[in-house]
């Protein structure tokens, strides 16, 4: 599967030199295709291996690419979160399923929390397109820096307990949802934590969580796509603010590199890399905020 993708991707630019450029009207070379590539392997490896969402490495290093590209200039943020959340329906997908073939996804957990992630993703997407780019990129960086923090936190296990009920959880899954769609993240660093500390245990939170992200990022998705249409300088081959051929581009090379990094876990020392990559996370962070 995801070499059909790269096939499609490499099909879909026009047919030139691989060393040189490519058209005017992509926007696409084929070195920032091969960057899509290893940027989709670096952050499917990091997944596995730390558990963490992807888009805490998709998103920054888009709007690196995208600004070399020089194409849609003026959306550069807005198309970095809206193609990272395009990414996350397959990577969320295949790992809800991974973890659902372990008995770790709650499903009475998951429906009651759709409906409030769908509204608030719909939302979160509404506002981000329409959000000015400085803001969209300084909000990332609060995010990154978030990140780094709960990377470096030990969360206490809780005792088992009732889970809220569907009304109960429609506010939090709802803030959830738009603050996945407004970030383009699966949401997990902010749903694993909530769910341990209402008592769910950590292997079903975390299982739950990626079966979340599914419906999260199609609903982001589609909103950044409608919020998008017909904006002036995006580059050839987007729909909306989503730039597919960097988003099918990741997916095939995250999807392979996650299950990877989920066997090098068991072997590497993860709890320092945890560290390493949050200093990373840090890094990145200040520099959108000050940038």
């Amino acid at each position: 599967m995801p070499y059909r993708i790269y096939v499609f991707v490499a099909e879909i630019a026009p047919a030139q030199s691989r060393t040189g450029s490519l058209s005017e009207d992509t926007g696409l070379d084929y070195w920032y295709l091969l960057a899509f590539l290893v940027t989709g392997a670096v952050s499917g490896l990091l997944a596995g291996l730390l558990g963490i969402g992807g888009g805490a490495i998709i998103v920054p290093s888009l709007m690196l690419l995208f600004a070399g590209m020089h194409a849609g200039d003026e959306w550069i943020p807005h198309q970095a979160v809206a193609t990272s959340l395009a990414t996350v329906i397959a990577t969320g997908a295949a790992s809800a399923w991974a973890h659902h073939r372990r008995g770790a996804v709650r499903w009475d957990l998951l429906m009651s929390l759709v409906p409030g992630l769908l509204f608030g993703a719909w939302l979160g997407a509404f506002v981000g397109g329409w959000l000015p780019d400085l803001w969209l990129k300084r909000l990332f960086g609060l995010f990154l820096l978030f990140s780094s923090f709960k990377l470096l936190s030990q969360p206490s296990p809780k005792p088992a307990q009732a889970p809220p009920s569907a009304l109960g959880l429609a506010g939090p899954a709802t803030v959830f949802g738009a603050l996945s769609a407004l970030l383009g993240i699966g949401g997990g660093i902010l749903i694993v934590p909530y769910l341990a500390r209402q008592g769910i245990a950590l292997r079903h939170a975390v299982g739950t969580s990626s079966a979340c992200g599914v419906p999260m990022a199609m609903a982001g998705t589609l909103g950044f796509v409608l919020t998008g249409w017909g904006r002036a300088g995006l580059p050839a081959y987007s729909i909306g603010f989503v730039y597919w051929p960097a988003a099918l581009a990741i997916i095939a090379a995250s999807m392979p590199m996650a299950t990877i990094g989920a066997r090098l876990a068991h072997r590497l020392p993860t709890r320092m890399l945890k560290r390493v990559f949050a200093l990373l996370l840090l890094l990145v962070g200040l520099r959108l905020l000050t940038s």
